[in-house]
């Protein structure tokens, strides 16, 4: 059986950052190129709380989402490798603390870029 997944990347970004920002640091941290420094609470406020719901860590349900553990995190960012069959309760989850942790949300299968609201 083959196993289909998708990534998602949520960033924390300055009220700045445009579309074109999005999938350039995108790039520059799937790269290796990370800033050093200390976590922003924002990204520290994501992880707890989509890992409360969706552990990256054994025990893992039968449900979790994930494809890849633990999640990939940085000061400022966390990619996420979904299973396409078990995603769509995270999705939602993962669109809701993007938005409450004012974080950039990256879809790279589409190309699309989710910014903060202003």
């Amino acid at each position: 059986m083959a196993f289909v997944s998708f990534d998602l990347a949520v960033f924390a970004m300055d009220d700045s950052a445009d579309a074109v920002a999005v999938p350039a640091m995108f790039e520059r941290c799937r790269s290796g190129s990370h800033v050093e420094g200390e976590f922003d609470h924002r990204i520290v406020g994501f992880y707890e709380r989509v890992r409360a719901t969706f552990p990256d860590r054994p025990p893992y349900g039968p449900d979790s989402p994930w494809m890849s553990t633990p999640l990939a995190v940085g000061i400022d960012h966390v990619f996420m490798n979904l299973s396409f069959s078990r995603c769509t309760p995270a999705i939602e989850v993962i669109g809701n603390l993007a938005k409450e942790y004012r974080l950039a949300l990256w879809d790279p299968q589409s190309g699309d870029a989710y910014l903060p609201e202003a």
